[in-house]
C-alpha cells in the first residue's frame, strides 16, 4: 500500500474522500472539514487541498465517487446475476442509502449544495454518473435509446427515494424503502406497457407499405 506522503493527488483525493464526510457533519463541506480528514492520514492540509481545487464541490464529487466504487465491490458478477432486474435496482439503490446513512447531516448538507443554481449542472452531472454506474453494475448493454431512458429514469427513482429518506427517522428506514418499492412498481408498469405498444405498433398495418403494393403490385 502506498504511503499517503507518497500518494498522487488523484490517489489522495481517492484515499480522503471517504473521511471527510465524518467531519462534514459537524464542519461543513469546509476546508475544516478536509483538514481534519487529512489529519487521520498525516497529512498536510495544504496537500490535501491540492486534490480538491474545486473546495466543496470536489470533496461531495469524491464521496459519492466512493460510494460508487463501494458498490462495484458490494456487488460482483456472480451477486448480481443471481437477481432480477428490479431487485438489483433496489439493492443498488439502497446500498448508496445505507453507506450515506451514518453521514446523514452530510449528505443533507451536500444536496444543498449542489441545489444552489450555480451548482445545478454539476449536480445533475453527479446524478446521472450514479444512475450510469448503477445501470452498469446491475448488467446493462443497452446502446440505443434505452440506454439514455434508463438512465433517465433511475435519476428519478433515486432522487425521489432519496428525498423521502431525508425525512425518514425510523432506524430500518421502513418509509424509504417502501417508498422504492412503490416507484419500481410504477416503473416496472411502465415498461411491461411500453412492450406491449412497441409490440402493437409492430403488427399495426403500414400505411407506407400499403400504397407501396398498390403502387408497385405484387406478382
Amino acid at each position: 500500500m502506498v504511503e499517503p506522503s507518497e500518494m498522487t493527488l488523484d490517489e489522495l483525493k481517492l484515499a480522503l474522500s471517504p473521511l471527510i464526510p465524518e467531519n462534514a457533519v459537524f464542519d461543513g463541506w469546509s476546508d475544516s472539514a478536509l483538514a481534519m480528514a487529512a489529519s487521520t492520514l498525516g497529512v498536510p492540509a495544504a496537500r490535501a487541498r491540492l486534490a480538491f481545487p474545486r473546495g466543496a464541490l470536489d470533496m461531495i464529487d469524491g464521496w459519492f465517487d466512493s460510494i460508487d466504487r463501494a458498490a462495484a465491490a458490494a456487488f460482483p458478477l456472480e451477486r448480481v446475476e443471481a437477481m432480477k432486474i428490479r431487485e438489483r435496482i433496489r439493492e443498488l439503490v439502497m446500498f448508496r442509502i445505507e453507506v450515506a446513512n451514518p453521514h446523514k447531516e452530510a449528505l443533507r448538507r451536500a444536496l444543498a449544495i449542489l441545489a444552489q443554481p450555480q451548482n445545478v449542472l454539476e449536480g445533475s452531472r453527479l446524478a446521472w454518473r450514479a444512475a450510469d454506474r448503477m445501470w452498469r453494475i446491475a448488467g446493462d448493454k443497452a446502446t440505443d435509446f434505452n440506454f439514455y431512458s434508463k438512465r433517465a429514469i433511475l435519476m428519478g427513482v433515486y432522487g425521489s427515494t432519496t428525498l423521502v429518506y431525508m425525512n425518514d427517522e425510523g432506524p430500518e428506514l421502513t418509509e424509504t424503502r417502501a417508498f422504492l418499492d412503490r416507484r419500481i412498481d410504477d416503473v416496472m408498469k411502465f415498461e411491461k406497457v411500453k412492450a406491449q405498444w412497441r409490440r402493437g405498433r409492430e403488427r399495426r398495418p403500414s400505411l407506407s407499405r400499403f400504397l407501396g403494393r398498390l403502387r408497385y403490385p405484387a406478382v
